[in-house]
């Protein structure tokens, strides 16, 4: 299964607030943008990765679930049936 890992990191001396995407060996993050909702900006940070990694992800149907760290995306082909 493909799952894209979303986490918020607070801004340092160098760097201004930002949400990191992961999945696998990638990463990609993009600025936090208060315009937008917290689901909008850590969805922003999986595009991100997919676009940044050249990715032929369809991303237009991820699901999305809340973690302790921040959000996992999925895709919702990867399905259980009991």
């Amino acid at each position: 299964m493909t799952a894209i890992e979303t986490k918020y990191l607070p801004a340092t001396d160098t760097c201004g607030a930002r949400i990191k995407a992961t999945a696998g060996g990638m990463h990609a993050s993009v600025p936090f943008d208060y315009s937008l909702g917290e689901i909008e900006l850590h969805f922003e940070a999986a595009k991100g990765l997919v676009s940044k990694h050249s990715l032929e992800w369809d991303i237009s149907t991820m699901v999305y679930g809340g973690t302790d760290k921040g959000y996992t995306f999925c895709f919702p082909k990867s399905i259980i049936k009991a």
